[in-house]
């Protein structure tokens, strides 16, 4: 149980820090992209915003809906991407939490922000009462957040095994082509044997 909240304490402390410095650099991004744009340029940006928080939320969905059965045989016939995938799922906890928490809640801060300033640009280019603008606005992009992570939760639980591999893929390619590794492969998880069982003696 030590051991476990120890493990749980240092990735939240980790997770914690690269939540605030991927939030900073997606908020300067987002800054840069928005400042001096038409409300039109700026509602693209807040709908791409809503797209990516779509993506990763079916991804971390997917990580914790799949199975691991299917790639084992994969990975003996060394099909790339089964490994990068079984490492996905047995970090199916932090992968989703990195999904579905980190990425998810950044875009959902960032998008209420970019939305503020969009409605700035409508209320000055198009005229009307900029108060009506801004809940009709947050309206939607709350309609259509809400409305696309149903579908994609849908079909990241339905199609959870195929959406991993085309993952896996993506990281093999990183990890082959670029040299990039983001998970080990190897489980490094001890297997504890059970009181009173022994390993039988190896036959000569």
């Amino acid at each position: 149980m030590s051991e476990l909240l120890r493990k749980s304490l240092r990735w939240a402390t980790f997770i914690g820090l690269v939540t605030a410095l991927l939030a900073m650099l997606m908020t300067v991004v987002s800054t840069a992209l928005l400042n001096g744009v038409s409300w039109l340029g700026g509602l693209l940006v807040v709908l791409v915003i809503v797209v990516v928080n779509v993506i990763f939320d079916m991804l971390g969905t997917a990580a914790a809906a799949g199975t691991e059965r299917p790639f084992h045989a994969m990975a003996a016939k060394k099909v790339p991407g089964a490994r990068h995938a079984i490492a996905i799922l047995r970090r199916a906890d932090q992968f989703s939490n990195f999904c579905n928490d980190v990425i998810g809640d950044i875009c959902g801060i960032i998008s209420g922000a970019a939305a503020f300033a969009v409605v700035g640009s409508l209320a000055t280019e198009v005229g009307g009462n900029r108060t009506a603008w801004d809940v009709f606005l947050v309206s939607v992009i709350s309609a259509l957040t809400v409305g696309w992570k149903a579908l994609g939760k849908t079909l990241s639980i339905r199609y959870a095994n195929s959406i991993l591999f085309q993952v896996g893929k993506l990281f093999f390619f990183l990890e082959d082509k670029l040299h990039i590794r983001l998970f080990n492969e190897k489980n490094n998880r001890k297997r504890k044997r059970k009181r009173g069982v022994s390993r039988a003696p190896r036959k000569n």
